[in-house]
């Protein structure tokens, strides 16, 4: 049996344009100048807290606290209007693993339970993942707790395992539970944050991370 394990933000789905929009509300809502689209998308796969307390280190709480739920509000209102989208080529490669009865699949991202859930419905992908780990129940990543739960779900062991994802913190959280971590290059961090927090390779596109993920598991 092998696990597969994907973050869902700038791995499956690409939802750079709403996690920017949904941050510049909540920023305007708590009286603050909105922050480059870069900058921002470096703290995608934190939970949403420790987020925003990267993007405001400054800042006092309650103030932290209203960035928070104004950007809860705002992207679920996104979220409403248009779901953000598969990356080409995503589907495919999951179709690919779910083929075979000993490869399992499960999901460990920094959105809610409620975020999760809608992005599966919206996408077609209910009954596709037997583990789903989110930032309701866990540390933030890097924090090895969301893969650990995982495996202990799915009853296998860390090398049996392998973490994909776009964020040095992916990588980490592979890393710090004993897996292998294979990185993608479509999303939010480059290739050499990515190799340098512990990717044993980074995938150009699905295709090619659809054949490192075989060669792993083979």
């Amino acid at each position: 049996m092998k696990l597969f394990v994907f973050d869902v933000d700038g791995t499956l789905v690409d939802s750079q344009h709403h996690i920017h929009s949904a941050m510049s509300h909540a920023f305007q809502a708590a009286g603050l100048v909105p922050l480059p689209k870069a900058e921002v998308l470096q703290i995608v796969g934190l939970s949403l807290p420790v987020a925003v307390q990267r993007l405001l280190p400054d800042a006092d709480p309650a103030t932290q606290d209203r960035v928070v739920a104004g950007y809860k509000a705002a992207f679920n209102m996104a979220r409403l209007d248009a779901a953000p989208p598969l990356y080409p080529g995503a589907l495919d490669c999951l179709d690919a693993l779910a083929a075979r009865d000993d490869w399992l699949l499960a999901v460990a991202t920094g959105k809610s339970r409620r975020g999760l859930n809608a992005m599966i419905e919206a996408h077609g992908l209910q009954g596709r993942f037997a583990s789903l780990q989110t930032a309701d129940d866990h540390p933030s990543k890097p924090h090895p707790s969301m893969m650990l739960t995982a495996l202990a779900e799915t009853g296998l062991d860390a090398r049996d395992a392998v973490m994909i994802g776009d964020t040095s913190f992916d990588m980490q959280m592979g890393v710090a539970a004993g897996m292998t971590a294979i990185g993608v290059g479509w999303g939010y961090h480059d290739a050499a944050l990515l190799t340098g927090t512990g990717a044993a390779e980074v995938a150009g596109d699905f295709a090619g991370l659809t054949r490192a993920l075989q060669r792993w598991a083979a």
